[in-house]
């Protein structure tokens, strides 16, 4: 029977971080009040993230490609490489997470519970993909 592998934990978290893209990340109740999510989807009167490619949207990227190292670690496809680039990718997201937070959260916008899914999904996959390299690292060094 086949076991399930700490790699498709990291990409379960993944899961998590790109549907929380889609929810608040940025709130405000200045000018009636508004949200916005990571992705740049603004609704009422919130003048951040600015148009365009940012910082929201490298987020969700970079959590695809996130998806597809674990799966590789999971499904054993060049286990040692995979579960290093999913701890390395995890270490960006998360440093990504706290720039947006730096970059859009003041006073009168508040962080959304969007952003705190998604600080804790980058945060569990970064010990996850420890975990995962660990495995890969260890069960390669056994033969198996």
């Amino acid at each position: 029977m086949a076991r399930l592998r700490p790699g498709w934990f990291v990409v379960l978290c993944a899961a998590v971080l790109l549907v929380s893209a889609w929810l608040p990340w940025l709130v405000t109740s200045a000018d009636g009040g508004g949200r916005a999510n990571a992705i740049g989807g603004k609704l009422g009167a919130i003048g951040v993230p600015p148009n365009g490619f940012g910082v929201g949207q490298l987020i969700v990227v970079l959590s695809s490609v996130l998806a597809v190292a674990a799966a590789m670690s999971a499904r054993r496809l060049r286990p040692k490489l995979a579960s290093t680039a999913a701890l390395g990718i995890s270490v960006v997201l998360a440093v990504l997470v706290v720039w947006y937070y730096r970059l859009y959260v003041g006073n009168p916008i508040v962080a959304g519970y969007g952003l705190y899914v998604g600080a804790g999904a980058v945060v569990a996959a970064a010990v996850l993909s420890v975990f995962a390299m660990v495995t890969a690292w260890a069960e390669m060094g056994s033969g198996r």
